[in-house]
C-alpha cells in the first residue's frame, strides 16, 4: 500500500553505474533497477515515485558522486492536530 511520500529521489541515470547498493539499502524499497540500459550498458537505479521517506540512505551509500539527490518534501499536518503555537495560545 502506498503512503504519502515524505521525500523524492532524483537519479541521474547516466551517472548511475547500476551497482544496486542503493536499491538494497532503501528502507521503504522505493528504488529499483530499470530494465533498460544506460550509456554505460548497465541497468540504472530508478525511483518508483512512491513511499520515499526522505531518509537519504541511498545518497550516502551510493559510490558514484552526483548520481543520487534526495529532497525532503513538506507534508501538511492533518487539520485535526493542534499546532504548538495554537496550543500555547489556548493556555
Amino acid at each position: 500500500m502506498a503512503t504519502q511520500a515524505r521525500g523524492k529521489v532524483a537519479i541521474d541515470t547516466e551517472e548511475c553505474k547500476g551497482c544496486g547498493v542503493c536499491v538494497e539499502a532503501c528502507p521503504p524499497k522505493c528504488l529499483r533497477l530499470l530494465a533498460d540500459l544506460n550509456a554505460y550498458g548497465v541497468h540504472p537505479a530508478h525511483y518508483t515515485g512512491e513511499n520515499c521517506s526522505g531518509c537519504g540512505i541511498c545518497f550516502y551509500v551510493c559510490p558514484e558522486p552526483g548520481a543520487i539527490a534526495v529532497y525532503r518534501l513538506i507534508v501538511p499536518k492533518p487539520a485535526n492536530l493542534k499546532t504548538e503555537a495554537s496550543h500555547a495560545a489556548t493556555l
